[in-house]
Formats: structure tokens, C-alpha cells, sequence
């Protein structure tokens, strides 16, 4: 028996669909591999093998998602899609999930879990009172580039993996954190000198470096937390974007405040009405409003200029700040999130959180280990080669003194 349902909303909803089996009388199945009805998401068809004894091993079920007629495909054809396959318990919190994101195309058209649960397992209320189980297939097509982080899932599926990996997901960004919190400041005598090197540089070049491109930085982003197909990477990814969004809407949230003071106080300078005091008040409060929001939100890291992340304040302070704040479910204010999400839990605002100070860790250490150090290095073998020149130039000069004496 089959039923496919979809859930009715917009984008990516429409790419996202269920389908359920049930697969009847398991303790007599005597074939080594059974497939399910074919069926459409997102565009596309699919199908379910399953391996009741296992797929070259052994006391293990196995289970794959395969894209259907994918001989008949025109060549070149693939597609991203993050699936979760579930056996389903008699008692829901036992039910066995495990989900991936894969590239389907000609050569890898099927792509599951050879090792997806133990077989004596089946008795702790997996096969139900008709001795049946079922088998349930949650497939999320996605059409976006994946050269960024990227909102991945249907929200009703992303509260279903938000219940089961919340604690992992946040593991991920906290021990990316502290990673790079350890390495930025692991040699406090090289920190010292590089301190130095900062300070006696030139604004210009300093502003300069203390920017990228946004696209370098997701890309960078996504080939970091896809690293083995991780199966929580697409949760990593959905969280990312709405952290991504967060960073733009501070950013335009300080623009807006600033151009509409703006507007106001050449208006007023219109009016002869308008007192010297009355001009300075409406001045100085965008500037209130600003730092009362980054007292409220924390010192921001990094801010959004166009199609750039820029550094919000000399890049050496920001990497002590960085050090030696405390990590955001640590310092997180009720109201600390505005993102586009309705009824968001505060788990996802914590996740978001996490993920927003994750890229601005993310992009401070990019900048730090792809500008400042090599700049660095550059300059310290500059001076090295500068010495050796002045030390042989200093030899000759000895030796020409000693012949004319």
C-alpha cells in the first residue's frame, strides 16, 4: 500500500513531498531486494530499494532513494536533493531516521545507507500487529545554487530535523568556533609581532584587506560544512542563510535609520522655523539608535556593503573581541533575532544566532589567514632579505677597509 502527500505552500514547499509504504508480512519476504511504486516530487520520479537481509553486509537492513528511469534521462542531467528516510515505530520517538543530501545523476542514481538498522532491532516495536513496516521518504528537490548557504527545506520538515538534530547542529557551529578561537590566538609572541606589523601599516591597505566578496565566502562556507556529506549539512545550511539574512537586515536596518535622519534634518534646514538644537537632536539620534542596537545585539563583527563583507572595526580588535566574548547562548537577549521565519521556536533563534556568529567568524578568519598573515609573512621576508643585503653590503665595506689599510 502507497500514499503520497504534499504539502501545499510556496517556495520550497513545492519541490518537497512525502511518500509512505507499507511493506506487509516482512518475516515472509524471501527477495533479496524489493522496490516500492514509483513516485513524483518535485518534479521528478523516484522509487525505493530495500534490502531485508542487507546490501553486501550482513544482519543490517539497507535502503536506498534511486532516481527512476534514469537510463531514459538525456545526458548531463542531475539534480541536488536532501531526503530523510524513516522507519517508522509504534511508539514515534523510536522511530529510526536518517537523511543526506546527494547529487543524483547517471552514475550515482541511487544513494542511501547500506548499514540503516540492525535487524534485531525490528523488534523493539518496528514491525507492527500485522507484522508489517513502514517506511517513510521525505524528499526535498533543490533547485538553488549551492555555491551558498541556501534555504533548503519545506518548514514543516526543517521543525522535524530542528526536533532531532538541534544538538548536533549547534555542536557543529560551537566547535568551529572554538577551533578558530584556539588557533587565532595559539602564539601570542607571533600575535605580538603581527600586532605591530598592523599598526604600522597604512589605513588604505588596511580597509582593503578588511574585506571580500560575499560569493567567495559562502562558497568557502559550503564546501566547509559539506565535508563528507555531513547529514546535517543541509540543516547547517538552512540555519546559515537565515544567520546570512540576519547580518543583511542589521546592515539595512543602520542604513534606513541613517538616510531617513538624514532626510528629515535637510527638510528642517528648509524651515526657518527650525532651532539649531532642534537640527542637532535629530542629528545625534540615528547615532543613539545605533548604539543603543549594538548594546542590545552585541558589537557586530562584520556588516554588509553591496556584494562585500566588510570588518565593522580595526580587524586586530575584532580578533580579541572574537577570543574573548562569550558564545551567543551565553549572551542572547530574548529579542535578539528578526528574521523573515513566523513562530520561530527559541531553538531556530539560537541556531540562527549561532550561525550568524559563525560567518562572522567564518569571514574574520578568511580575511585573517588569506590577507593579514600573508601580508605578514610578505613583509617579514621583505625585512629578512633587506637584512642579508645590509649585512653582505656591511661585509664588503669591512673588507675594502682592511685593503686600503
Amino acid at each position: 500500500m502507497s500514499e503520497i502527500t504534499k504539502e501545499d505552500s510556496a517556495n520550497p514547499s513545492e519541490l518537497y513531498g512525502t511518500y509512505t509504504w507499507k511493506i506487509g508480512k516482512f518475516s515472509e519476504i524471501c527477495k533479496k531486494e524489493i522496490r516500492s511504486n514509483v513516485f513524483e516530487i518535485g518534479g521528478h520520479q523516484w522509487y525505493i530499494v530495500f534490502y531485508p537481509q542487507g546490501c553486501e553486509i550482513c544482519n543490517h537492513l539497507s535502503v536506498f532513494l534511486c532516481a527512476a528511469n534514469h537510463q531514459k534521462l538525456l545526458p548531463g542531467w542531475n539534480h541536488f536533493a536532501l531526503f530523510t528516510v524513516s522507519l517508522m515505530n509504534n511508539h514515534p520517538n523510536k522511530s529510526k531516521h536518517s537523511d543526506t543530501l546527494h547529487k543524483f545523476y547517471k552514475r550515482e542514481h541511487d544513494w542511501g545507507w547500506k548499514k540503516f538498522i540492525e535487524l534485531p532491532r525490528l523488534l523493539d516495536g518496528f514491525i507492527d500487529d500485522s507484522g508489517s513496516l513502514i517506511i517513510k521518504a521525505q524528499v526535498q528537490v533543490i533547485r538553488k545554487s549551492v555555491n551558498g548557504p541556501f534555504p533548503c527545506l519545506d518548514s514543516q520538515y526543517r521543525k522535524e530535523l530542528l526536533r532531532v538534530y538541534f544538538t548536533v547542529v549547534k555542536q557543529i557551529f560551537l566547535r568551529f568556533m572554538k577551533e578558530k578561537r584556539n588557533k587565532l590566538m595559539e602564539d601570542k609572541t607571533r600575535w605580538t609581532s603581527l600586532c605591530a606589523f598592523w599598526l604600522g601599516m597604512d589605513q588604505k591597505p588596511r580597509r582593503a584587506m578588511s574585506r571580500e566578496k560575499m560569493d567567495v565566502i559562502q562558497k568557502l562556507a559550503v564546501k566547509h560544512f559539506f565535508i563528507n556529506k555531513n547529514v546535517t549539512s543541509p540543516l547547517v545550511m538552512d540555519f546559515l542563510f537565515k544567520g546570512l539574512n540576519s547580518l543583511v537586515l542589521d546592515t539595512n536596518k543602520e542604513k534606513i535609520i541613517l538616510t531617513i535622519s538624514k532626510q528629515i534634518v535637510r527638510l528642517l534646514k528648509d524651515d526657518s522655523d527650525a532651532s539649531e538644537n532642534t537640527l542637532k537632536t535629530l542629528e545625534d539620534e540615528p547615532k543613539k539608535e545605533i548604539a543603543f542596537a549594538a548594546k542590545e545585539l552585541a558589537v557586530p563583527i562584520v556588516s554588509v556593503d553591496n556584494d562585500m563583507f566588510v570588518l565593522a572595526d580595526d580587524a586586530m580588535l575584532l580578533l580579541e573581541k572574537a577570543v574573548l566574548e562569550p558564545f551567543p547562548d551565553e549572551r542572547v537577549p530574548p529579542n535578539r533575532i528578526e528574521v523573515d521565519y513566523d513562530e520561530e521556536s527559541d531553538d531556530e533563534k539560537l541556531l540562527t544566532e549561532y550561525a550568524r556568529h559563525t560567518l562572522e567568524v567564518f569571514v574574520l578568519d578568511h580575511i585573517f589567514c588569506n590577507k593579514i598573515e600573508i601580508a605578514y609573512k610578505e613583509a617579514s621576508e621583505l625585512k629578512m632579505h633587506e637584512e642579508l643585503i645590509r649585512e653582505e653590503d656591511l661585509k664588503k665595506r669591512r673588507v675594502n677597509s682592511t685593503k686600503s689599510s
